[in-house]
């Protein structure tokens, strides 16, 4: 099995921890291949930066996802999730929904950790669009400038494991999402200093990814997902207007 990850964010570091991540989740045998965007920006935080990091991400997968089974977009808050699936002969997984899926079986109510305060609305839409704004229980997020996204985890190790505390003792929360590609791995490193599961955001999407391909679905031919209709195109990278255009 071939997972393509694609980081919707420019930043390599970033990549290199989700990398990490992946490979500590995805089961033996599977190949994964991690790729960063040419374009966008260090992180995102807002609906812009999400459609630019959509869009990057769209060029990616479709330079790339030929001779992968899955692809993962790897930012919390899935940019270009729909649109992907939509083009793509294979399933395509993402970070937020991955998540949410895997909170939704571990407990009633979860509750999201996340890096800075502006990516709260953004992350409030995600789940609202999956309708799971009933179990959502808090949204607890850093509310201090970020020196180096690739060093956050260790930087503000100390803040992040309050505000998960915060989440359970105040907000109710049976599972924590620790969310954003930045963090990758967290979960891993603090399960044994919170009280409730907590769910990385990468290890579910591979997983997740691993499932659907040993499911072996067949790709939609009819309905909101089938392929783009064939249509003139221009100005486009080669690949997508490809495969967006069936020409």
């Amino acid at each position: 099995m071939k997972l393509l990850i694609v980081n919707p964010n420019i930043s390599e570091s970033v990549t290199a921890l989700i990398g990490a991540e992946a490979r500590r989740a995805a089961s033996p045998g599977v190949e994964l291949t991690t790729l960063t965007a040419a374009l966008g920006v260090a992180y995102i935080e807002t609906r812009a930066e999400a459609a630019v990091g959509a869009f990057a991400t769209l060029n990616l997968l479709a330079e790339h996802y030929e001779g992968h089974d899955a692809a993962v977009i790897a930012a919390f808050g899935d940019p270009g999730l729909a649109a992907a699936r939509e083009m793509l002969p294979i399933p395509v997984v993402g970070l937020t929904e991955a998540a949410l899926m895997s909170a939704a079986m571990l407990g009633g109510r979860f509750s999201i950790i996340a890096i800075s305060r502006r990516i709260r609305a953004w992350y409030q839409e995600t789940v609202d669009m999956h309708g799971l704004c009933g179990r959502l229980a808090s949204i607890r997020c850093l509310d201090e400038v970020l020196a180096n996204i690739a060093s956050v985890q260790t930087d503000k190790s100390e803040q992040l494991l309050a505000l998960c505390e915060t989440a359970v003792r105040e907000d109710g929360a049976d599972v924590l999402i620790i969310a954003g590609a930045p963090l990758a791995g967290l979960a891993r490193s603090i399960a044994d200093s919170v009280p409730v599961p907590l769910v990385d955001g990468v290890s579910s999407a591979v997983r997740h990814a691993e499932s659907l391909v040993a499911l072996g679905p067949r790709s939609a031919t009819a309905g909101s997902y089938a392929p783009p209709p064939e249509k003139d195109w221009t100005g486009l990278p080669s690949a997508l207007g490809c495969l967006i255009g069936r020409k």
